[in-house]
């Protein structure tokens, strides 16, 4: 290209104050600087929102202040805020590496007008910013970029928001991010654009840390909450259709969902968390859909609502036997297919 693309950073910020400053700093060390570099504040306590001005000084980029709708609503304010042709969105606990920008530019397809994101590999490290694994996307998702349908509903797209960099004409044209979602509003999005007819392109070259540690929205009830949301919107807009022989729901979508609904309340179950009813209540309402499909296999069926039911009613030594023995690949693959 001979003319770099006006690219806006967003960053949604909620009590990440003790993060906020890597994030930042990886932002204005990039090799092409971003046209617009823009944080969110969802509504944050006053104390950690009370760090972003003198942040914001140093580093040089606009605060938007927004009462609390989580981070796919922080995300819209930004984007609608913002001006500029591209977009690239950054977690405030994760962080660039200093070329992400000019990679994913780099990148850029010239001439398709169809073009919705392109995304790349990135690092997963702890809490600190220390690596655990390095090119991460290939080992999660083998699928690259994604073609099909049934492959971005039978597994996770390991998709990240904060490794692409998304046209603003696609993103407008899905209406942005589901805002119900606080969790898996990544892979709504993504699903939405390549069903719009967007293109994606794939990048085989990590530019993002992607840090996980206990205080992510992947271990909290939000996320189980929001699970389940995506996993009935999903069920909903992909029925399964014998008429056609294809069985979205059979095959992919309640394969998918339900190792991890089984895998949230067995942890909140032998864990004893404050939310195990709510959990384990999940795990049940997932039984109750598999029961009212007409194709899902009956002994599936009768599994996950006697897992659910030892789960709600068993002693505790019950349910880390129960735990112990799904942790065995035949077990687990057996609650699963």
């Amino acid at each position: 290209m001979n003319k770099t693309p006006s690219v806006a950073v967003i960053i949604p910020f909620y009590n990440g104050a003790k993060w906020l400053e890597r994030a930042v700093k990886s932002v204005a060390e990039q090799t092409i600087a971003p046209a617009e570099f823009i944080v969110v504040n969802d509504g944050s306590k006053a104390e950690e929102r009370a760090a972003l001005d003198p942040l914001a000084q140093k580093y040089g980029f606009r605060i938007i202040d927004k009462s609390n709708g989580g981070q796919g609503s922080a995300r819209n304010v930004g984007v609608a805020a913002s001006t500029s042709d591209y977009i690239c969105f950054l977690d405030q606990d994760d962080f660039y590496l200093e070329n992400h920008i000019e990679i994913l530019v780099g990148n850029l397809p010239e001439n398709d007008l169809r073009l919705g994101f392109v995304y790349a590999d990135l690092h997963i490290a702890d809490g600190d910013g220390g690596l655990v694994f390095t090119s991460s996307v290939k080992e999660h998702s083998p699928s690259n970029p994604k073609k099909s349908l049934i492959d971005l509903l039978k597994s996770d797209m390991f998709v990240l928001p904060s490794a692409s960099i998304i046209t603003r004409k696609a993103f407008e044209a899905v209406g942005g991010f589901d805002e119900q979602f606080m969790g898996y509003e990544d892979d709504d999005l993504f699903l939405r654009i390549f069903r719009s007819g967007f293109t994606n392109y794939y990048v085989d070259e990590p530019v993002t840390v992607w840090c996980i540690h206990s205080e992510s929205t992947s271990y909290s009830i939000r996320m189980c909450r929001s699970r389940f949301r995506y996993f009935m919107k999903l069920s909903s807009q992909f029925p399964d259709n014998p008429d056609r022989g294809l069985f979205f729901f059979r095959d992919c979508i309640a394969p998918r969902f339900g190792r991890a609904f089984l895998s949230d309340a067995l942890k909140a179950t032998t864990k004893k968390t404050a939310d195990k009813q709510e959990v384990v209540a999940i795990l049940q309402e997932y039984a109750k859909v598999l029961r009212q499909s007409r194709y899902v296999r009956r002994k599936l069926k009768l599994k996950f609502s006697l897992v659910a039911f030892v789960l709600d009613y068993s002693p505790p030594w019950a349910i880390k036997v129960m735990r112990y023995a799904t942790l065995s690949t035949g077990v687990r693959r057996s609650l699963v297919t």
